[in-house]
């Protein structure tokens, strides 16, 4: 990678390092404590508003004013104009007024042409008319003409230039002045100007901001990747007027960075890599040779200001609708991008935005997710078999605050609905479980439309729906969980709906203690248990659907709602392994298509089975645990107990479970844990949204009496390239679907032994 300086901010004070000509990473780059305030996408400082001034402690405060202060005396001559420095250049913004006439626009030109006869010349022919300005004049611009168009007048007065078109004319012409300084010899001209800015100026004890766009109600998607999110000591890289070329990939390996300058260079195409940078809030491309902007920069929805000024740039990509938090765009010198300009211009760099993102076409759809077969059956018996959907859903209260990437159509419920809706009948599960299902939509929509594919449904909401505090109509906006079944499949013999905090609160053993009264019992996050035996074949299986607490900051809360949901199950499997046998049992299967209106009977059912301990019965697990695998709850799942001095249950007491430990009888294993050693194959993420993607969905079972026949992959890698969050027009929810197709292991037979015959005995043929 070419030379580089790389510039940041320590608790006291800003400094930058130069790079020369050695591989980026020889650097070291401290990876300290994560910030304090998680609820922030990101902890590299961003650039302020440009509607706003900077705080005296932003790390951008240079970025709009940069010509004052001490500057003025470090570069008061970059490009050897007599007696005018970049301070007189800044008061043509700060000293603004209303233009008389054109008349003196033009003769205000040709001064500035007569004092810089090296000044640069824009594509559009015009755009470089304010580099510098005498002191005792007043400036004049036509914003219309930088487009090459003539300017408006009414009634003889010229236009008033708007506010966000005023930030964009400031931007452009701190472009052209990092450009013009490079000529002259000075590179790095942004991390040289934010050196002397930062110089004796206290900076924060934390890099992190807090940013209300990203309260995603109650979601995991506020958590932090701490992969990318680690506080850095520096977070920009400045290569201005390098005479570059081409990028080096490993630049983009520092995907934490926040800020970077590669103006005034030579470049004509940037790299897809760029989509890397998902930390991105700063971007400066300005007086390259780019004819086009790479797809990718879609994916840095935490961009705010994007200069790509006095290009070649033929069209802006319509994935620029996802830069939902842009504040400035500056295409000024793109000849061919005079409407877009215009529009700007006209509307703001967030309406043009919205534009893009409202108006453009719908994306081509990824690939279909692969089926992966795992397993072959040790059952030839397909009766054996079944599928298991698990589907967070993401409820009909998902807003466009919540999810600004999103284009309107695409969030709408109606739409989205129709969408989870074609999902599920694709799938073609015996099971399917579903959680953030709010209660009219069970109802009005999802009952009765699986009805019609043959399936009944079990439905509890949150227990706050359930109080009587809240009206009806309230209470049925309440999200919950459902579980579906395949009448043909499977009877219902019980069902059981599990509520986390009221059973803590309950429980003899935690009674009086505050952490149950004060963590556990406000949460009101909850599980469906369903008791089923397949119709054909007699086997029974447990089946629990749950949902738990969204909060990374309350790992322990995750823990102890894990640890209750464990505890109910296995107190009602010791019931259902008792319980007696079906009779008088109908196996029958739904019509076909061209077979008639009644359903036709199969083969005869055969027996229920009989279970001697609970261990005994199949389980299976379809959980939304707002954990990741490295978690406390997984390992509880995985591994079958967590011990009381746990890292996540220290400080708190919370009964039985703080004194002997956490567990459960039995051997559960993730379904797509048979992925893990495939890289190709491998679950890279469940739930997916800009500040977060990982994986926190899961289906356990049980070792012992079920295996996994297949599993349904994930999604294309190429399409997720250009993706920079969900739900979008292809994925109705910011989860995605599991599917897992299982067999009941077959019973081993017990062998008959004969006899052993040990011979003749001596002693027997004394008494013979």
């Amino acid at each position: 990678m070419a030379d580089a300086y790389r510039f940041g901010q320590q608790t006291a004070g800003g400094f930058f390092h130069q790079a020369q000509a050695q591989h980026p990473r020889h650097h070291g780059v401290r990876n300290s404590t994560p910030p304090n305030n998680t609820r922030s996408p990101f902890t590299n400082d961003a650039p302020p508003s440009p509607s706003r001034s900077p705080d005296s402690h932003s790390p951008a405060h240079g970025v709009y004013n940069m010509y004052q202060g001490q500057q003025q005396h470090q570069h008061g001559r970059v490009n050897g104009g007599a007696g005018r420095g970049m301070q007189s250049h800044m008061n043509m913004y700060n000293n603004y007024q209303q233009p008389n006439s054109h008349q003196q626009h033009q003769q205000q030109h040709a001064v500035i042409q007569q004092d810089n006869p090296n000044a640069h010349t824009s594509n559009t022919g015009v755009a470089n008319h304010h580099p510098y300005s005498n002191p005792g004049t007043t400036p004049v611009f036509v914003p219309a003409s930088l487009n090459g168009h003539p300017a408006t007048t009414r009634g003889g007065q010229m236009v008033e230039i708007l506010e966000h078109w005023k930030v964009v004319l400031q931007a452009h012409s701190e472009t052209q002045a990092a450009r013009l300084a490079s000529e002259n010899g000075t590179t790095h001209h942004w991390a040289r100007t934010k050196s002397g800015e930062n110089r004796n100026v206290p900076q924060p004890l934390s890099n992190s901001t807090e940013d209300p766009d990203t309260d995603m109600n109650n979601r995991i998607s506020n958590a932090l990747d701490p992969t990318i999110h680690n506080r850095q000591e520096w977070s920009g890289v400045d290569m201005t007027g390098q005479k570059l070329r081409v990028l080096s990939k490993a630049l983009f390996d520092f995907n934490f960075l926040s800020r970077v300058y590669i103006g005034a260079n030579k470049i004509d195409q940037l790299p897809a890599w760029f989509g890397q940078l998902r930390a991105l809030t700063h971007l400066d491309v300005s007086n390259n040779e780019l004819t086009s902007l790479p797809v990718e920069l879609g994916m840095c929805v935490y961009l705010r200001t994007l200069y790509a000024f006095d290009n070649k740039i033929k069209a802006i990509p319509t994935e620029f609708g996802s830069l939902f938090r842009l504040e400035t765009l500056g295409l000024i010198g793109n000849s061919l991008l005079a409407r877009e300009n215009e529009d700007i211009r006209q509307n703001g760099t967030t309406a043009y935005i919205k534009h893009l993102l409202e108006g453009g076409p719908i994306p081509l759809p990824p690939p279909p997710r692969e089926i992966i077969d795992i397993f072959p059956p040790s059952s030839q018996n397909p009766d054996d078999r079944f599928k298991v959907l698990t589907y967070n859903i993401l409820c009909e209260n998902a807003t466009r605050e919540q999810y600004n990437y999103t284009a309107s159509r695409a969030l709408q419920w109606e739409f989205r609905r129709d969408a989870i809706f074609r999902e599920v009948e694709a799938a073609d599960a015996d099971i399917v479980c579903l959680q953030e299902v709010d209660g009219d939509s069970f109802e009005e929509f999802f009952r009765v439309k699986l009805a019609y594919l043959g399936y009944k449904g079990v439905f509890w909401p949150k227990s706050r729906a359930r109080n009587g505090q809240m009206s009806l109509q309230s209470a049925n906006r309440v999200d919950g969980c459902a579980t579906f079944y395949r009448q043909a499949k499977f009877i219902l013999l019980d069902k059981q709906v599990i509520d986390f905090g009221t059973l803590a609160i309950n429980r003899a053993d935690m009674k009086g203690q505050a952490d149950i009264y004060n963590r556990v019992g406000p949460k009101d996050q909850m599980a469906v248990l369903t008791f089923f035996e397949c119709r054909a074949t007699g086997s029974r299986l447990v089946v629990a659907n749950g949902h738990l607490f969204w909060d990374p900051q309350f790992p322990d809360i995750k823990l102890i709602q894990t640890a209750i949901m464990m505890d109910t199950v296995n107190k009602h499997a010791e019931r259902y392994a008792l319980m007696s046998p079906v009779k008088d049992k109908k196996v029958i299967r739904l019509p076909e298509e061209n077979d008639g209106d009644a359903p036709k009977p199969l083969s005869e059912p055969a027996p229920s089975m009989e279970y001697s301990s609970p261990s005994h019965l199949p389980m299976l697990f379809c959980v939304d645990l707002n954990s990741e695998v490295h978690s406390s709850v997984y390992e509880l799942l995985d591994q079958g107990s967590v011990s009381a001095d746990h890292k996540d249950l220290q400080g708190r007491t919370y009964g039985v479970f703080t004194r002997d430990g956490i567990s459960h009888p039995w051997s559960l294993k993730s379904a797509y844990s048979h992925l893990d050693g495939d890289e190709t194959q491998k679950m890279t993420f469940t739930n997916y949204v800009p500040s977060f993607k990982g994986v926190i969905d899961h289906v356990f079972y049980s070792t012992n009496n079920l295996e996994v026949l297949s599993l349904m992959g994930k999604i294309d890698d190429e399409y997720m390239k250009r993706v920079p969050g969900f739900p979008n027009f292809h994925h109705p929810s910011d989860h995605i679907p599991l599917l897992v197709e299982f067999a009941v292991k077959a019973k081993k037979e017990k062998k008959s032994h004969p006899e052993p015959d040990f011979g003749s005995s001596s002693k027997r043929d004394r008494r013979d």
